[in-house]
């Protein structure tokens, strides 16, 4: 909600600036826009409400980005807009920056991506940049996965080689002398 807030009054401040510059109270202005509507044609009107159909889905698309992106959304959405014959602006496309650089260790890595992918792929209708950002982010988490079992194979072949019974404390050698 807030985020539509914010959206709807740099919407008015876009659209406010792009009219002319006499002055009139909101009550006026709304007449005018009520005025500019019944001017318009039956095809005007159809583009109108084209418009506001795109910057609805456009929106929403944007949000699911930001809502599922939690830590990795380095911006908020930024919009292209279309001036309609009422004389209003709607947006027709938009874009969210997402973090894709890697974490401090691999681990971190794991985890961003999975978080960037998400977020990439959140939109019920992904766009084709959305599902080359999400196979980026699936190819760095498999190269920090395999960087992990790197790390964890060195680790072990670091270790000194212990035998089964030391490394479960047990003493093998008196069930064996029991029995022979």
């Amino acid at each position: 909600m807030q985020i539509e807030s914010f959206l709807n009054a740099s919407y008015l401040r876009i659209n406010n600036t792009s009219l002319s510059s006499d002055k009139t109270t909101a009550s006026s202005s709304s007449q005018k826009k009520d005025e500019n509507t019944n001017e318009l044609t039956a095809a005007q009107k159809a583009l109108v409400a084209e418009l506001q159909a795109i910057d609805t889905k456009v929106r929403a698309h944007e949000n699911a980005h930001i809502a599922a992106g939690g830590g990795v959304i380095r911006s908020g959405a930024v919009f292209s807009y279309e001036k309609a014959p009422d004389e209003r602006l709607y947006a027709v496309g938009g874009e969210v920056g997402i973090d894709t650089s890697e974490g401090a260790t691999p681990e971190e890595t794991v985890t961003k991506m999975q978080t960037v992918r998400a977020a990439a792929l959140a939109p019920s209708d992904p766009s084709p940049t959305d599902y080359q950002v999400a196979s980026t982010a699936s190819m760095l988490q498999m190269m920090a996965t395999l960087e992990v079992a790197r790390l964890k194979q060195a680790e072990l072949l670091a270790k000194p080689k212990e035998s089964y019974s030391s490394a479960n404390n047990e003493d093998t050698t008196s069930l064996f002398s029991n029995y022979a």
